[in-house]
């Protein structure tokens, strides 16, 4: 393998149902930087069908090429058509780094492209910076149960390849227009790669807004006592009205408590709210990883040498469970003032 020949960075561009995922415009911002860095272009690559208004869009954030690949046999995610198709443009193009974003599909993509094309991966990234004197991407995860930061390179094969967790990387403002040039790919789909077929799909939605959509989070951690006192956190988000849910630290998913979809940290979900409102959260680094990118941070914690306060823009020390309440009433009345005025 000569790793000369490739050239630039490819992002995977997931859609489901005609709808870009967030974490492929991040990535595509995030691939900008890093094209920057090596004097290349940034790629999406979309699979699907009738995907062609998807390059607009894309171009807006950052590509400067889009290539479509437009089959009625990739409308619906499958494993074996989508990892064929994209293995195969990665074996014309020869691009020297591929991002996808670490989501379901992502996750299950990934790994497939990457043994077939014969390079290695690094899954689930918080950090993704080009090496000033070698040029190698450094990709740095969390290791050992989020313990410590682990940076990867791939120095011997190309192309160097990573997932990316959603929330992680920060999109670019968008242009107005979109000058990235369109590239409609041919596809050629083996009737033997279609192994499964699918009969049925169906999808549960949650009554509960996804914490990374949050403006604002109540966030609650061990220092909540027990699940029960939860409810003081789901009070509080609900006299906020809409754009507030409520979210957690790892003990109390570890714990039972809440469900792992509530979890803010390195082995949860990256979050930028407007405001975040840690509870009974003393701001382990890991769950500080999180968060700490937040517009502004509310603690409120018995223990006033908590490492959270000093990630903090304010801080309050005494006992969440009594605290709580008179916060929901304060908000409650400053809310109800400003509509009636």
């Amino acid at each position: 393998m000569n790793i000369q020949d490739y050239k630039g960075v490819f992002v995977f561009a997931q859609q489901e149902d005609g709808k870009l995922a967030g974490v492929s415009l991040e990535l595509v911002g995030k691939a900008k930087e890093l094209a920057k860095d090596l004097g290349t272009e940034v790629t999406a690559v979309v699979l699907g069908s009738e995907i062609r208004d998807m390059a607009k869009k894309l171009g807006r954030y950052g590509a400067d090429n889009v290539v479509l690949a437009d089959d009625p046999g990739l409308k619906v995610y499958m494993t074996e058509p989508y990892a064929h198709v994209l293995t195969q443009i990665i074996q014309e193009k020869k691009p020297e780094i591929v991002l996808y974003g670490a989501t379901a599909i992502g996750r299950d993509l990934a790994p497939r492209v990457s043994a077939r094309v014969h390079t290695g991966l690094t899954a689930d990234c918080t950090g993704l910076e080009v090496d000033p004197e070698t040029k190698n991407l450094r990709m740095t995860r969390p290791a050992f149960g989020g313990n410590i930061m682990a940076t990867i390179i791939c120095p011997e094969f190309r192309p160097q390849m990573a997932t990316v967790r959603p929330g992680v990387m920060q999109r670019i403002h968008p242009a107005a227009e979109s000058s990235a040039k369109v590239e409609n790919y041919k596809v050629e789909l083996p009737r033997e790669s279609f192994n499964v077929e699918i009969l049925d799909i169906v999808k549960k939605v949650s009554d509960k807004m996804d914490i990374q959509d949050a403006k604002i989070l109540v966030s609650g951690g061990r220092g909540m006592g027990c699940p029960e006192n939860f409810q003081l956190l789901e009070d509080l988000a609900a006299a906020f009205g809409g754009g507030a849910t409520v979210s957690s630290s790892r003990a109390c998913v570890d714990a039972g408590w809440v469900e792992k979809d509530r979890q803010v940290g390195q082995t949860g979900k990256t979050v930028r709210p407007d405001l975040y409102i840690a509870c009974g959260i003393s701001g382990a680094i890991q769950h500080l990883a999180g968060m700490e990118d937040s517009d502004l941070i509310i603690a409120i914690n018995k223990d006033e040498y908590a490492p959270i306060f000093e990630a903090a823009d304010y801080g309050v020390v005494g006992d969440v469970t009594k605290i709580l309440p008179a916060f929901t009433e304060q908000v409650k009345r400053a809310i109800a003032e400003k509509n009636e005025s």
